[in-house]
């Protein structure tokens, strides 16, 4: 049960103290909130940002005549361009706002959908598939990043493969090289796995696929909050990724695509705020991002993303890329030291993201997680929206510890000595 009785946190990193979500205390005990990898704290920048806009500019943006609507159409258009430069876009207009990034994902793979159908005209016809195309994801995707794509098989006759992981759950170059064929049209795949944090060499993939004609869809989920990413310098056509994995707010996502083919893109969802003409006949569609934000639009949301992103750039990227990889050594380290344990993932001294999904033998990972509950310490536990991954693995469910800017060591040292404990009290040792 959460207490929000104040008390010492011990000796923390300097950001720490502008994240109020981290200073209750849990089960009577310092929490140690190790589940960033599912959703992330906010600083207080953050929620004060959103919290002032709500209070004196809260307004429709777009078309409205009065000061309030024109102040809030000026602070969501600047929040776009914010993001736009954060990631490498060559235009705002590169940057649509979803509700996440499923969504995101959803969006392009559907709009395929609707090109295959025979919508968005002559300019879309780079997105048709047919029967004998192929549609190519790994084995270690998010269900986010999988599943849209099978659908998109089952309805356009496409075929959907998948590029296989070796036993510790990880996937190589050669690996996706040879999964890729001339009938390949999609490639999808994660930048960084949120269960093995392994990190894949997007711009040598990107070239790959390219070089038989596919487009390339980038889950960037666990690599927009934690680096500095230029998606044009990647050669991605596509990315996406959500604001409450990086300081910011749920409901908000972000897609990324490349202008040209955003425009010849067939929309996803329709409705207002997106046309330019509808008669009782037919209807004619915006250029992007327009095209794609139908209905009301995530004002308050998109301007505290802003403002985490302004946040992250404050602190460096590469900055909390070094402390996360350091924390994540030790996680794997120490934590595959323990007897029966088994953290799953790129071996030690392998280069991965700042988080460790990890077995301990005879115990069940909920069991695992509510162990370390009652110390205050939370982590993630279950198949990670990853089953055939954790199938692949020969595991039903792992324990996942994931950090960020404000983790500490002290934070890994008490998870570790929790989970030490954790055989001996359910009796699996």
């Amino acid at each position: 049960m959460i207490s929000t009785s104040s008390s010492s946190v011990g000796s923390l990193s300097r950001y720490r103290a502008d994240f109020p979500g981290l200073q209750p205390e849990v089960n009577g005990e310092p929490l140690a909130y190790l589940d960033s990898g599912a959703t992330a704290q906010r600083p207080s920048a953050v929620l004060d940002v959103e919290r002032r806009f709500l209070e004196t500019t809260n307004a429709a943006v777009h078309r409205g005549a009065h000061t309030l609507a024109a102040l809030a159409t000026e602070a969501y258009e600047e929040a776009r361009e914010t993001v736009a430069r954060f990631v490498g876009a060559r235009s705002s207009d590169e940057i649509v706002w979803t509700s996440n990034a499923t969504d995101a994902l959803n969006l392009v793979a559907y709009g395929m959908g609707n090109a295959t159908l025979g919508r968005g005209g002559p300019e879309a016809s780079r997105f048709v598939l047919a029967p004998g195309d192929e549609i190519l994801v790994t084995e270690a995707e998010h269900h986010a990043n999988l599943v849209p794509w099978q659908e998109l098989a089952a309805r356009t006759g496409a075929t959907f493969r998948y590029v296989p992981v070796h036993d510790d759950g990880t996937w190589s170059i050669d690996d996706a090289a040879a999964a890729l064929t001339d009938r390949t049209r999609v490639f999808a795949f994660a930048h960084v796995s949120n269960v093995t944090g392994h990190v894949a060499p997007v711009a040598e993939l990107a070239e790959l696929a390219h070089g038989v004609g596919a487009l390339v869809v980038l889950d960037a989920c666990q690599s927009a909050p934690h680096r500095a990413l230029d998606l044009v310098g990647l050669g991605v056509d596509f990315a996406a990724f959500s604001a409450h994995k990086m300081l910011g707010p749920t409901g908000i996502g972000v897609l990324w695509g490349r202008e040209e083919l955003l425009d010849a893109l067939p929309p996803f969802r329709t409705g207002g705020s997106m046309i330019t003409t509808v008669t009782m006949e037919s209807s004619s569609f915006l250029p992007s991002p327009a095209r794609f934000e139908a209905g009301t639009q995530p004002v308050s949301q998109s301007i505290a993303l802003a403002e985490a992103v302004r946040y992250l750039e404050r602190v460096g990227l590469e900055a909390i890329d070094e402390h996360e990889a350091r924390l994540g050594q030790r996680l794997v380290d120490e934590l595959g030291a323990l007897p029966g344990v088994r953290v799953v993932g790129p071996a030690s001294g392998v280069a991965r993201a700042g988080l460790a999904s990890f077995d301990v033998a005879g115990v069940h990972a909920h069991d695992v997680g509510q162990f370390l509950d009652a110390q205050g310490i939370a982590v993630r536990v279950g198949h990670h929206c990853a089953q055939p991954l954790h199938r692949r693995l020969g595991l039903t469910a792992t324990t996942r510890a994931s950090t960020y800017l404000y983790s500490t060591d002290d934070e890994i040292d008490r998870l570790v000595q929790g989970v030490s404990e954790v055989r001996a009290y359910f009796g699996a040792e």
